[in-house]
């Protein structure tokens, strides 16, 4: 009765049913987490018409033990460093990033993935993958504050 229960409310808290009883719509997730280094200092964009967005690189990394499982895991140590585009729309988000993100800092940010497509100088499609952020936490002292 309990599992029954719980397994009913959970279907409400993730479904809401419009008045047409065709149409259903369901909740879904998309979050992200990255922890790592700022690869460069911010920059501040307007596109007119649009409101500003702050932008920056974050860089995670990851390692692993060559020969790692196996009954004698001496192998060298390896690392793959993968870059992140992160966009702060938030607007007093965006200024924060803007004005206390620096590169090297060690920062969390929390968002969501954004797929796009632009056409660069060249005219040619390229295709886009952004972080949009929610919120950033700062990890490094700044030494440049009194």
């Amino acid at each position: 009765m309990l599992r029954s229960g719980s397994a009913q409310i959970f279907r409400q808290l993730v479904r809401y049913t419009s008045t047409d009883t065709s149409l259903i719509l369901e909740r879904s997730i998309n979050r992200v987490q990255l922890l790592g280094r700022v690869g460069q200092d911010p920059v501040m964009r307007q596109v007119e018409g649009r409101n500003p967005v702050t932008i920056f690189s974050l860089a995670t990394n990851e390692m692993w033990r060559a020969g790692e499982g196996e009954a004698t895991s001496t192998g060298d140590i390896s690392q793959k460093t993968t870059w992140h585009r992160v966009s702060v729309f938030k607007p007093g988000l965006r200024d924060v990033a803007y004005q206390y993100v620096k590169k090297g800092s060690r920062i969390l940010v929390e968002g969501k993935l954004d797929y796009g497509e632009y056409v660069d100088k060249n005219q040619v499609r390229r295709q886009a993958t952004t972080i949009i952020a929610d919120n950033i936490i700062f990890l490094s002292e700044n030494r440049d504050r009194i």
